[in-house]
C-alpha cells in the first residue's frame, strides 16, 4: 500500500498497482479524465509535490511535450501507484464544470 496525500482532499492508502486516476475517483475526488485514460487530453493531470510516481512512458511524455506542460506535471491515467507521494489535482469536474469522461480501464500498462 502506498500513502497518497492529495492536497485539498486528504491522505489515502492506495493499493500498489492501481491507476492513480481510478484511486482518486474511487476516493471521491472528482478528477477529470475526458479521454478515458488514453493519454490524449491531459485533463487528468496532477502536480507532483513530493515522491516518485515512477517513470514517464512514451505516450505520457509525448502528450506532455505536445501540450507544453512542464514542471512536475504527470497524467494520473498513466501512473500505476507504487510508492508514497503528495499530489495536487489540476483539473476537477467541479472546477471546470465538465463531465468526468469515460472511466479508464483498470489495467496498468
Amino acid at each position: 500500500m502506498a500513502k497518497i496525500d492529495v492536497q485539498g482532499f486528504g491522505t489515502y492508502n492506495i493499493e500498489n498497482g492501481k491507476k492513480l486516476v481510478l484511486a482518486l475517483e474511487d476516493n471521491g475526488i472528482d478528477i477529470l479524465h475526458r479521454c478515458g485514460g488514453k493519454a490524449r487530453c491531459t485533463t487528468c493531470r496532477v502536480e507532483v509535490l513530493s515522491g516518485d510516481l515512477g517513470p514517464i512512458g512514451d505516450k505520457e511524455a509525448n502528450i506532455i511535450e505536445t501540450k507544453g506542460l512542464s514542471g512536475n506535471v504527470r497524467l494520473s491515467c498513466q501512473i500505476c501507484v507504487s510508492s508514497d507521494a503528495s499530489i495536487k489535482p489540476v483539473l476537477t469536474v467541479s472546477s471546470e464544470g465538465l463531465d468526468a469522461g469515460p472511466r479508464p480501464t483498470d489495467e496498468c500498462e
